[in-house]
């Protein structure tokens, strides 16, 4: 799937870390930028990136988790954080 993605980290963690965003989005890339520094292994969705049915599909996924369906939403485990909030997404890795 266009726009879907894995970053595989040395980090052996078990957390399940999805993360939903946009290519263009600054929030975003701080995003993946703080998991990256952190070695943490996750999934993305650039969802402007994907085609117009997948990211139709990925949208409605999205919206049971974040109604306003806004940019970065990161799921960690079953914890949905909305927002670069990186206080937050370190206390649920647990770092």
């Amino acid at each position: 799937m266009k726009g879907t993605d894995q970053n595989k980290s040395d980090q052996n963690k078990s957390d399940t870390v999805t993360l939903y965003s946009l290519s263009t989005c600054s929030h975003c890339k701080s995003t993946k930028q703080l998991l990256n520094e952190c070695s943490v292994a996750y999934s993305f969705t650039d969802v402007d990136m994907l085609d117009q049915e997948e990211r139709a599909l990925i949208l409605k996924e999205l919206r049971e988790l974040n109604p306003r369906c806004s940019f970065p939403t990161i799921v960690i485990n079953d914890r949905v954080i909305v927002g670069f909030r990186e206080n937050e997404i370190r206390e649920a890795l647990g770092l």
